[in-house]
């Protein structure tokens, strides 16, 4: 940053993206993107590598006096594990409602789909220090009296700069 008043820093891709998408998936499926990009956390790894949210039907209200329904929450899922999350739907509707902050979902729709789950990045391990590397780490590191901190910071500092190409 230059210092300058009245001038924004750097702003993280992911935020733009959901700045963009969020309205678009809103209006489209009636969820949000911090929806689908929480959805391991909402119903745990093992449904959610064969589950995925397609969309939020909210029933139609005639009129603003009309009272709150609760919505549908249709959820594509991979054959032989819809069983497994019918008998889960009281809990999903539950943590989805707390993800969401009140009672927008009252049930969940199955539809029987493929689905595709990104695959996570693994990283990789970082490559041997050189000796030269070796060495001024071990000087860094070597004056600290405590044996445990020293370990840590000796990994942190292999990690750090066996990180870099």
């Amino acid at each position: 940053m230059t210092g300058k008043p009245g001038r924004a820093g750097a702003v993280p891709v992911s935020d733009l993206t959901t700045a963009l998408l969020d309205p678009v998936l809103r209006k489209r499926a009636g969820m949000t993107v911090g929806l689908v990009q929480s959805w391991d956390e909402i119903v745990g790894i093992r449904l959610a590598s064969a589950t995925r949210p397609e969309r939020i039907a909210w029933p139609r209200r005639m009129h603003e006096d009309d009272p709150f329904e609760p919505a549908t929450l249709v959820i594509a899922c991979e054959g032989a594990m819809a069983l497994r999350l019918q008998h889960e739907t009281g809990e999903i509707i539950g943590r989805v409602n707390a993800f969401l902050g009140f009672q927008a979902i009252g049930r969940i729709r199955i539809v029987q789909k493929p689905v595709t789950v990104p695959q996570n990045n693994v990283p990789r391990p970082p490559r041997p220090l050189r000796p030269d590397e070796a060495t001024r780490l071990a000087q860094t590191v070597g004056d600290i009296e405590d044996d445990g901190l020293r370990a840590a910071l000796e990994r942190l500092g292999r990690s750090v700069i066996g990180s870099k190409k």
